[in-house]
Formats: structure tokens, C-alpha cells, sequence
């Protein structure tokens, strides 16, 4: 029997013009990947971003903004999850401005910040009963790249373990580079052991790993192209095997890649483009790692932003932000290609999604 998958939506409740209530939570149909609402956490600012702790019973979600409770900087949320409600435990200060990325490493015991506008990045206790404790770390980075906007300064967009737990690869966008931390998981620190230059005005943003763990694959926000490496584990090493567009040759818009995620097999990796307003498809080589081009699907809305690949591989649902939609796709087994569904469902501002099975 199929289990049935909960997907819980992150959006942007301040700006002007939004209707969001807080964090959404859907039942998807495994079968037809229908969405039913369930339910609105309420009173959760600027809930951008989204975790699910390795146990199932705890949510987390950054607080996208300059000024958290009456403090400078953002702020994180923790809460409980049962199948009967959803309980915000407590919250603390993300010790930088406008965090955008949270992950959790794998013994469930902390959790990584990332912290865009301010550049930083801090690290977590979890307790047993998923409430956050007080930073044990904080890291201010430091430096610029080209882009004249963009790349001022330091802007942190995404920290995650690596697959061994032992360290953190920091995605940094304004400074046109990886920043690759050891983690203490004793102390609950992190210590800088390397770092990885892209190319200048890329603005890398998001990293995710094969499920090998053999490879990692690397997305850029500012010149639309994915990066592949080949991932030495034993010391952190990526290896660069080639860059790719990910968007079509005759396409000359704007565009801002967005997210990256690989099936649950391993064979395809998609990428989402805003401006284009598709998801691009690649296939992956399991023996060599490299990407090989299959497709680019619309996304039936505007600016795909985050979107998410359910446990089973079969369905694959895109938060698209202007038009304030999530719309599922299911996914070919057999080409990698999407096909809508026709299940759609209306939410304002999505920009997160994340899936989970409640207990």
C-alpha cells in the first residue's frame, strides 16, 4: 500500500501584495499527486525556506527578514509535527540578515543557517525535543565578486552536509565560490579546511548531491548554468567535470536560476529557470557523473522558484512565485520528460516546498 506523502509549502507572507497565512500543508495523493489542504501555520513571517529533521517529527523554517522580533537579523523556527497539528516549539536570531537556506545534518543534533543579505552562515544545537538552542557558531564571510548589483559583498545562499557528515559546503553567490567547513559535531562549530572559485558573475546559489554520493552538482543564478564535480569524499574535494546552460540556445531573456534537485534513482537532474519559466531535464551518466541534455518542460506559471521530487520519483511539483501557483508534474520513468497532471492548486508566494510523511 502507497503511503501518503504531506507536503509542507514555505512562502513569503510580508510583501505587498501577498495573501499567505503562514506555512501551508497538502496531502498528496500518491497515486494521482492531487493535493488536498490540510491545514495553515499562522503567524510564521517570511517562512522562505524549509527543513524536515531526519526523525519526521520536527519542522524547521527560516525567517526571511532584517528585523526579527524587535532585533537586527532573521530569525529560525522550530516546531513539532503530528498527524493531528503542527506546534511551533521556540525560535532564535539567525545572527545575520535575511537567512534563505536551512539543512540538517544527519545524527538530527544541528542545524546549518544560511543568511543571504548579511553574508553569514551559523550553526545550531537541536535538542531531543526539536527545540533550537543558542548558535554555538557564527561565521561573517568577507569579500566581493563582479557583478555590480548582485556581488557587493558576501551572500550566503545554501549550507549542507556533505553525504559523510563531516563537513558543510557553503554555496556562496557574492563571492563567486564554494566555502567548504569541517564540522565539529562534539563542539558545534565549524572550521574553514578549503574553498572552490566558479567562475566570476556566475552567482552560484543552490548545491545538491548525487544519491551516490560520488558526485555534486552545482547551480548558478546570475549566468544560467549547472556545474557537475566529481566528489572525493575523504577530503572534500570537488572536482570539476563540466558546465552546461540551462537554458535553451534561442532563448535571450533574463533568467535566474533558481533550484536543483536529482530523482530518487539517480538518472535525472532538473533545474528550474525563472524568466524561461521552465524546468530543464539532464541525464545523468551513473559511470562518469557528466549531464546529458533531454528537455526543458514550461512550468504553466511565473518564476518557478523551489520545487520538489516526491519519495517515490513519480511526481515532481513546482512552487511558481508570481502566479502563485504549485503546479505537479509526473515524471516519465523511462525519458526523465514531465507531463502536467492537471493538478494544480493556488497559494501565495510558494517558494519552498518540502515533503514528509507525518507520524
Amino acid at each position: 500500500m502507497l503511503k501518503t506523502p504531506f507536503v509542507f509549502v514555505g512562502t513569503y507572507t510580508e510583501p505587498e501584495g501577498s495573501q499567505s497565512k503562514g506555512i501551508y500543508v497538502y496531502r498528496m495523493d500518491p497515486s494521482s499527486g492531487e493535493l488536498t489542504f490540510e491545514r495553515v501555520i499562522k503567524n510564521v513571517l517570511n517562512p522562505s525556506f524549509l527543513e524536515i529533521h531526519p526523525g519526521q517529527r520536527f519542522l524547521f523554517a527560516v525567517n526571511e527578514v532584517q528585523n526579527y522580533g524587535g532585533q537586527a537579523g532573521g530569525g529560525v523556527s522550530a516546531f513539532s509535527i503530528e498527524s493531528d497539528q503542527v506546534t511551533l516549539l521556540n525560535d532564535q536570531l539567525s545572527h545575520g540578515s535575511d537567512p534563505c537556506y536551512v539543512s540538517i545534518e544527519q545524527t538530527g543534533r544541528f542545524a546549518l543557517i544560511a543568511n543571504y543579505t548579511s553574508g553569514s552562515v551559523a550553526i545550531f544545537p537541536i535538542q531531543p525535543d526539536g527545540r533550537l538552542g543558542a548558535a554555538s557558531d557564527v561565521i561573517q564571510h568577507a569579500g566581493s565578486s563582479v557583478h555590480p548589483e548582485r556581488q557587493t559583498g558576501p551572500h550566503a545562499h545554501c549550507i549542507l552536509p556533505d553525504p559523510t557528515n563531516r563537513f558543510a559546503i557553503t554555496v556562496e553567490l557574492g563571492l563567486d565560490k564554494l566555502l567548504i567547513y569541517q564540522m565539529d559535531l562534539e563542539n558545534g562549530k565549524l572550521h574553514k579546511h578549503a574553498e572552490v572559485d566558479v567562475q566570476p558573475g556566475a552567482g552560484p546559489r543552490h548545491l545538491t548531491f548525487h544519491p551516490s554520493g560520488q558526485y555534486a552538482y552545482l547551480i548558478n543564478e546570475l549566468n544560467s548554468t549547472l556545474i557537475g564535480y566529481r566528489y572525493h569524499a575523504e577530503d572534500a574535494k570537488l572536482e570539476e567535470l563540466q558546465t552546461v546552460p540551462a537554458l535553451p540556445k534561442d532563448f535571450h531573456g533574463e533568467n535566474l536560476c533558481a533550484d536543483i534537485h536529482i530523482s530518487p534513482s539517480g538518472e535525472y537532474l532538473y533545474a528550474s529557470n525563472r524568466g524561461h519559466d521552465s524546468m530543464v531535464c539532464f541525464f545523468v551518466d551513473q559511470d562518469t557523473g557528466r549531464l546529458i541534455y533531454r528537455n526543458h518542460t514550461l512550468t504553466e506559471g511565473r518564476e518557478p522558484r523551489n520545487f520538489a521530487i516526491d519519495p517515490s520519483g513519480a511526481f515532481l511539483l513546482v512552487a511558481n512565485q508570481k502566479t502563485n501557483s504549485i503546479v505537479t508534474f509526473r515524471i516519465d520513468s523511462e525519458s526523465g520528460q514531465l507531463f502536467k497532471t492537471g493538478h494544480d492548486v493556488e497559494v501565495s508566494m510558494p517558494v519552498c516546498l518540502k515533503f514528509s510523511r507525518l507520524k
